[in-house]
């Protein structure tokens, strides 16, 4: 209830390429719930019983939740502090499943009003249960240092929570007075509108009416429909969705570049009034994440644009275009040629690829695929897209709508990561350091894909299928690091802007985005007038200096995948610790003990070199087949 962490249990969706997309069949052809099997469906009845245990438990922390007040004004006593943070703590799990289990009943099916109100009513609890202990970390900042060390000392049940407490003392200088948190709190509203703005016009308000698809047929151009039609081996295909798709945006233009202004103007006021320099020293302080970190990734991505620059001429090459637009960035590369599998193959590629993880971590790996952690299959009204959830108390969850493709072969590997990151965790560290900040939590689940890659990589004897993975590696690079650097960048221009007190304006914003998109790709990309939008059109700038984190994670899964492939014996109970470690420690020195410094540039230099070594053998095989 009162970690700096993610409140609800920990939900970790894989990251896609630069455009998100859900690729549905027709409703027809979607099945409804009860045509599943039943095991390859998740158990939620490990959590609950029945809906009427879940009432029943909520029931409980209506009934209870006040009694965080009672410690009010006493947290200068070393046993009220102490009884104030287990009870917060046994209620935050409480409140934790609740919410958990009625988010997880709804994506079931999202159509189903009795979960609709059921996740309203624990979100409206939960708020009163927030503001019921919002007093505690303000009244614990009133202590001095020595004061606090002094309760460590004379109450060693306190110990438990050290890290906590010591980490929440680091704060001091940015906390501010009662009435001022107050102030700020209730200021969440409108502190919020530039976000919920954008989500109006970018989801409620857009419509980007119909294009031709390869056969020559209208259809209904959405966000899910464009990813599927630019990746269309027809170039023309490509090139009308872009078009129209920009287009629509363009329309906006004026509203979303005020609403991003807006943001970033906000997130200028949060560093000010909390007394920070700069908005990227308020974003990383949180997790006690050196600044030097974000400029190390930029600095080094920067000095090595060559591999990138190369590839761009190479997919030119696959392709056989006299010029590369933005529209030829997505298209499919080699259409037809990837396998297919069943989830029951799927299951048996990735554990035989994961076998350098390690006997015991596939053993509790392989009773996770088997023990009703994973929903499977698409079905009507079911949540799009794919996560990992769960709470201290439970085992993992996983939600998937698998396909057959590789690519779903691979977001398998990726969410039993983050379960099996979650399940070693919750299973050593104590409830108020459970869960994982972004700077670590993408690590695991990434550090999976990579390890699996490599076994396909090795064991592939088809050249064609050997292609497709190095195409796949690369453009997952792409995705996952290149391109979340190039945001990151664009980020730091235009707060640096307002921090120097210039304006921000529409023209400012797709001058920037195109400058920076153009370095990155380098002069075989052609970027057409209105394809510079990107920047006021992706929701991740709502949240400052928040995409960094994919890179860093990537990297630092890079650098692991490669100790476990060269010498796993010695470094697996290395990475079995990293497993293990939450929110006891700075997530910059967890992965200091794993083997991996962000804080020097070699860990993303590694995977630039990994990423120039695929590009080398892509041109290889194309060399060798002509």
């Amino acid at each position: 209830m009162l970690r700096s962490r993610s409140r609800y249990g920990v939900l970790l969706a894989l990251l896609g390429p630069v455009f998100a997309a859900v690729l549905s069949a027709s409703a027809a052809d979607i099945p409804q719930r009860s045509g599943i099997d039943a095991k390859y469906k998740w158990r939620l009845g490990d959590m609950y019983s029945s809906d009427a245990d879940w009432q029943k438990t909520y029931d409980f922390l209506a009934a209870n939740y006040e009694r965080l007040g009672q410690y009010k004004g006493h947290l200068n006593q070393p046993a009220d502090l102490l009884a104030c943070l287990q009870l917060s703590d046994s209620l935050g799990l409480i409140s934790d499943n609740l919410y958990v289990y009625a988010n997880l009943k709804l994506d079931e099916d999202n159509r189903e009003s009795k979960y609709q109100e059921m996740s309203d009513k624990i979100g409206a609890l939960n708020s009163k249960v927030s503001a019921a202990t919002s007093y505690v970390e303000p009244e614990i900042l009133t202590l001095t240092s020595e004061q606090i060390e002094g309760m460590l000392s004379a109450t060693p049940a306190l110990g438990l929570y050290r890290h906590y407490l010591e980490n929440l003392n680091r704060t001091r200088a940015h906390i501010l007075s009662d009435t001022e948190e107050n102030l700020l709190a209730s200021a969440a509203p409108v502190l919020g509108a530039p976000s919920k703005i954008f989500g109006m016009i970018d989801e409620a308000d857009i419509t980007f009416g119909t294009v031709k698809d390869a056969t020559g047929q209208e259809v209904a151009l959405t966000k899910g429909k464009y990813q599927e039609l630019v990746e269309s081996p027809n170039r023309e295909v490509r090139r009308a969705a872009n078009q129209q798709y920009n287009k629509t945006y363009l329309k906006h233009i004026n509203g979303l570049g005020a609403s991003l202004s807006s943001s970033v103007k906000k997130d200028y006021f949060l560093a000010k009034t909390r007394k920070y320099p700069t908005c990227l020293d308020h974003s990383l302080y949180a997790n006690n994440v050196p600044t030097s970190v974000f400029h190390n990734l930029i600095s080094a991505v920067r000095a090595n644009l060559a591999p990138l620059h190369k590839w761009a001429s190479i997919r030119k090459r696959i392709l056989g275009v006299d010029t590369l637009y933005t529209y030829d960035l997505w298209a499919n590369l080699l259409p037809g040629t990837s396998k297919t599998y069943t989830y029951d193959e799927a299951k048996q590629v990735v554990l035989k690829g994961l076998a350098p993880m390690g006997k015991e971590y596939l053993a509790n790996f392989e009773k996770g695929l088997n023990s009703g952690w994973i929903d499977v299959y698409e079905t009507q009204g079911k949540g799009s897209g794919a996560y990992n959830w769960g709470t201290y108390s439970s085992h993992p969850y996983i939600l998937l709508n698998y396909n057959g493709t590789v690519d779903h072969v691979f977001t398998l590997a990726h969410e039993m990561g983050h379960a099996m990151h979650a399940f070693y965790t919750n299973r050593t560290e104590p409830y108020v350091y459970s869960g994982h900040p972004l700077f670590t939590a993408e690590v695991a689940s990434t550090c999976n894909e990579a390890v699996l890659m490599k076994y396909l990589l090795a064991t592939t004897k088809d050249k064609k299928e050997q292609l497709d993975l190095l195409i796949r590696y690369i453009e997952q690079i792409m995705g996952t690091f290149y391109t979340q650097v190039m945001f990151s960048e664009f980020e730091l221009a235009i707060h640096d802007r307002v921090e120097k007190g210039e304006a921000l304006s529409v023209d400012f914003f797709r001058k920037t985005y195109r400058q920076i998109y153009q370095d990155y790709w380098g002069p075989e990309l052609v970027i057409d007038s209105i394809n510079d939008l990107g920047g006021m059109r992706i929701s991740h700038f709502y949240r400052q200096y928040y995409v960094y984190q994919y890179a860093t994670c990537y990297a630092a899964a890079q650098t692991i995948s490669q100790k476990i492939m060269e010498d796993g014996k010695k470094y697996l109970p290395v990475y079995q610790q990293f497993l293990k470690t939450g929110y006891s420690k700075y997530a910059v020195d967890i992965l200091k003990d794993a083997g991996v410094d962000m804080t020097t540039p070699e860990p993303v230099n590694r995977t630039i070199k990994t990423f120039g070594d695929l590009v080398d053998q892509v041109e290889k095989l194309l060399n060798e087949k002509n």
